[in-house]
């Protein structure tokens, strides 16, 4: 088991090390998003469902008149594209892992005296691409279904302001 981990970890400053940077670029990017989401989903939280207690129903009431739809599309918009950039990035983890793969494999044709260290380069690019492909794509899941809630309650919220108001008016 310890050979294991130092294989693992023996290229780590090598193209390895490209993977572990983009992982930390790609955790910002997730951060990023999730705290958008978070934001834009408290503040379209209040407008679709309206609490019950009567001093939280008047906070809820003074938030939802502060709300402006250039703001809440705004941060539709600010949301949506970090998700995209997220997605975009978690995507790539498996490209990156195979192209260690091949740069290892045509380094141990112009250098055969060291062919079991850039067959371990190889292994070990491929492994920290998959692992955070794997990691990213759970990641992926989970926010995803806040993101879906968010898009579906902003277009409800647009849809209601957008909507004729109409006066009941007694004719006689």
């Amino acid at each position: 088991m310890k050979d294991f981990f130092s294989i693992i970890f023996k290229n780590l400053w090598g193209y390895d090390l490209i993977i572990f940077l983009v992982a930390l670029g790609t955790a910002f990017v997730y951060y990023c998003t999730r705290k958008a989401s978070d934001r834009l989903y408290k503040k379209m939280h209040l407008t679709v469902f309206v609490p019950d207690k009567k001093a939280s129903r008047r906070e809820a009431d003074m938030d939802i008149s502060d709300l402006r739809e250039t703001e809440i599309v705004s941060m539709r918009n600010q949301t949506g594209r970090l998700y995209s950039l997220f997605v975009n990035l978690t995507g790539i983890f498996p490209l990156l892992g195979i192209l260690g793969t091949v740069i290892s494999l045509l380094n141990m044709v112009s250098d055969m005296e060291n062919v079991q260290g850039n067959f371990y380069g190889a292994l070990t690019s491929t492994f920290w691409g998959l692992v955070f492909a794997i990691i990213f794509k759970f990641l992926d899941g989970i926010i995803s279904a806040k993101i879906e809630d968010n898009e579906k309650n902003v277009q409800l919220y647009l849809e209601r302001n957008s909507a004729p108001h109409t006066e009941n008016k007694v004719t006689s």
